[in-house]
């Protein structure tokens, strides 16, 4: 399949990938907040993302698809799998033990700027319309109104939110390095191997830290765990890798105003996290420039 181009409807695979992504995402902030209080983060992250490479790459095996064959496209994957698994999710699973799932999600946001901005550099670089311009910028100002300070941050809360903001510098920079990469593998083994390979990390990670000490297999811990594995991984990570050669990272960018706004919803559903009405009206804001973006991905 060939990415969009400008001005014809988006194929029904790319629509389910962004659905897969979008839904499964927004809650995986909620699944890590709600583990990681059970399962500490380096064990929490790295069993993920070991397992669904696993499982992973089975499915890529059986369909036929070849293991990377050359050293410059291992160097790719293991480039891309410390961006995006281990500083890109691993750090966002150990902030949360201090950041508030919504908090989280919102912070993330940021990448869809820095996605954005990377991803009209290089020979492959993509240019943005007006239209997009203006829509990240209304996506940004959305961003912001959800983020409302409400004077209430404290103690290692800092060091989270400091550690969110370079996992998502970290993952639009990998995202749109693997993309312009030009590597001949496929998806489906491509996102297994990152997996696998951030997975034995932030799995080291964690023995190293000490974190086998303080596991506790509760429902909560091994439920999130199952759900991350599964769903956050396997399908949406998955969807993810697939969308990076399909769409524009205008496109792609729009995950990151979604996303929040689903954080923030269940957050505040399930586990009390406050949403004021600065980030109600945020959230409508934020869609209003996902539309936009979507709409004018491209530079004519």
């Amino acid at each position: 399949m060939t990415a969009d181009r400008p001005g014809e409807r988006p194929a029904l695979p790319v629509l389910a990938a962004f659905a897969a992504v979008y839904l499964v995402w927004g809650s995986t902030y909620l699944a890590i907040r709600i583990a990681v209080h059970d399962v500490p983060p380096g064990l929490l992250a790295g069993i993920r993302f070991v397992l669904a490479g696993l499982a992973l790459g089975v499915a890529a095996v059986w369909r036929g698809q070849a293991f990377p064959g050359s050293p410059r496209a291992w160097y790719v994957i293991v480039v891309m799998a410390l961006a995006l698994v281990v500083i890109g999710n691993g750090f966002v699973t150990w902030a949360e033990q201090w950041v508030p799932s919504n908090t989280a999600a919102l912070l993330i946001a940021s990448s869809a700027l820095w996605t954005a901005w990377f991803g009209t550099m290089g020979p492959r670089g993509t240019p943005l319309s007006r239209g997009a311009k203006f829509g990240l910028a209304l996506g940004f100002v959305g961003v912001m109104l959800m983020v409302w300070p409400d004077g209430s941050m404290e103690g290692n809360e800092w060091l989270g939110l400091a550690a969110i903001l370079i996992s998502s510098i970290a993952w639009s920079g990998g995202m749109i390095y693997g993309r312009g990469s030009g590597i001949d593998v496929r998806p489906l083994m491509l996102a297994a191997m990152q997996m696998l390979i951030g997975g034995v990390i932030l799995t080291v990670w964690g023995v190293l830290a000490g974190e086998l000490e303080r596991v506790a297999w509760t429902v909560p811990g091994v439920g999130g765990l199952l759900y991350l594995t599964i769903f956050g991984s396997c399908i949406a990570y998955g969807s993810y890798i697939w969308l990076i050669h399909q769409t524009t990272p205008a496109r792609l960018a729009t995950i990151a105003y979604v996303n929040p706004a689903i954080a923030t919803a269940l957050g505040w559903w399930l586990l009390d996290e406050s949403l004021q009405g600065p980030q109600l009206a945020g959230m409508a804001v934020i869609i209003a420039g996902v539309a936009l973006v979507a709409v004018y991905g491209k530079a004519h």
